[in-house]
């Protein structure tokens, strides 16, 4: 069968691979002439997977079976609409789609379930300072369409967001931003499945973030289990299958993200795809369940094998896991380790880099300046806690003057 998937980067590089090894013919579309994933594919087509008209006439030209992504937010609802207009199966509804990848939508749901989230007001250009009364400082503003921390402003100021206010919009297609109360919290991902209405969860990770005065969000790792996962595990529970309700989320991958503060749970912000930080890739190994295997079949609509997912017990899993989605200082890269020496360590499942020799880091703004991750694991909390440090005692990358430009510090926190 003939699968387009939406993006060829490292976030849809498993997705590609599995349904190549699962027989389908590949078309990736992406905005990028040299995306990584088009060397996997049977086809590759310079399309951006926000670009709906474009991503259809990729269908009919291909004649695909399906329409998929991976990792990515706002693809979804690209995807959904090809889906919808060539008659294809897709496992969210247009709504639904919409309502998972805009954040006006997203929020004001929230607030019509009485879904717990932080008080937020979306903005015009022309926002009257009377529409804040009642906010405290400090705020965040983001954009009501991108991910990745783009555009995404922590402010301490009327001033501050008149200010900023425009370069968010660079971000958006919108003409309009979202601003929110700034919640003082810890962060946990929720990762998992719905199957016909009934929610599977597989994960509770701590996402760990970098920030500074203005930038905040970034993810610099995950580490399962969550250290809130028994003590907030009913609640977690409980909000995450109203969010599944409320939605209309009959089927498929579910990305969480909440904030646990003085006030308790806040829900962040959800998605109904696969998470971005290579959970494809590790899912299988420590779920036992195969959640790239499900999203192949479900976009072709399939049969899907559920055994492993009815079977998983969230509570019963003794691995021990991080994700590290490590950046460096800023600087030109004259010499750095090579994938095969972090994998040599038999505590790494897998690694990679975003950068090569020659090329320039620049400073922390967004997730786009990652500039690599590895995956590894312990036998227990001590034991990742070791086997981090081993890898980034391992892991180089070098300046012209030797000096290691690699922020340990960032993920190296349990």
């Amino acid at each position: 069968m003939r699968l387009l998937i939406l993006g060829g980067g490292s976030g849809q590089l498993a997705a590609i691979k599995k349904a190549k090894e699962k027989g389908h013919e590949v078309i990736v579309s992406d905005y990028y002439e040299d995306a990584p994933g088009k060397s996997y594919a049977d086809y590759g087509e310079t399309v951006s997977t926000f670009d709906i008209r474009g991503n259809i006439a990729v269908g009919r030209k291909y004649n695909i079976d399906g329409v998929m992504t991976s990792g990515t937010d706002q693809p979804v609802y690209t995807a959904a609409e090809v889906a919808s207009s060539l008659n294809l199966p897709f496992f969210l509804s247009l709504q639904t789609a919409k309502a998972v990848t805009n954040k006006r939508d997203m929020k004001n749901n929230f607030r019509k379930y009485n879904i717990p989230t932080v008080k937020f007001k979306i903005l015009a250009k022309n926002f009257s300072a009377v529409e804040l009364d009642g906010f405290d400082f400090p705020v965040v503003i983001k954009p009501l369409d991108n991910q990745g921390q783009r555009g995404v402003f922590k402010l301490n100021s009327l001033t501050e967001i008149r200010d900023k206010f425009l370069e968010v919009l660079e971000f958006s297609q919108e003409e309009e931003i979202l601003l929110e109360e700034y919640y003082d919290s810890k962060e946990i991902t929720v990762s998992g499945w719905v199957h016909k209405g009934q929610l599977y969860i597989l994960t509770v990770t701590d996402r760990i973030r970098y920030g500074n005065s203005l930038h905040i969000g970034v993810c610099t790792a995950h580490i399962f289990p969550s250290s809130f996962l028994r003590g907030y595990y009913q609640e977690i529970m409980v909000i995450s299958q109203k969010i599944v309700q409320s939605f209309k989320i009959k089927n498929g991958p579910i990305y969480f993200q909440m904030l646990i503060g003085d006030e308790g749970i806040k829900v962040n912000e959800i998605a109904c795809r696969i998470g971005g930080a290579y959970e494809g890739d590790f899912m299988p190994h420590l779920t036992g369940v195969d959640i790239l295997d499900l999203m192949v079949d479900l976009s072709l609509a399939d049969d899907l094998k559920i055994k492993h997912l009815q079977d998983y017990k969230l509570l019963n899993n003794k691995k021990w896991l991080s994700v590290q989605l490590f950046f460096a200082r800023p600087g030109r890269i004259s010499r750095m380790s090579s994938v095969d020496e972090l994998t040599g360590l038999p505590c790494v499942m897998q690694a990679g880099f975003n950068f090569s020799h020659g090329d320039r880091i620049g400073k922390i703004e967004n997730a786009t300046e990652r500039a690599g991750y590895f995956i590894v694991e312990g036998k227990n909390r001590a034991g990742l806690k070791e086997n981090i440090s081993r890898v980034y005692n391992q892991l180089k990358i070098c300046d012209s003057s030797g000096r290691n430009l690699v922020m340990r510090e960032l993920g190296e926190v349990l």
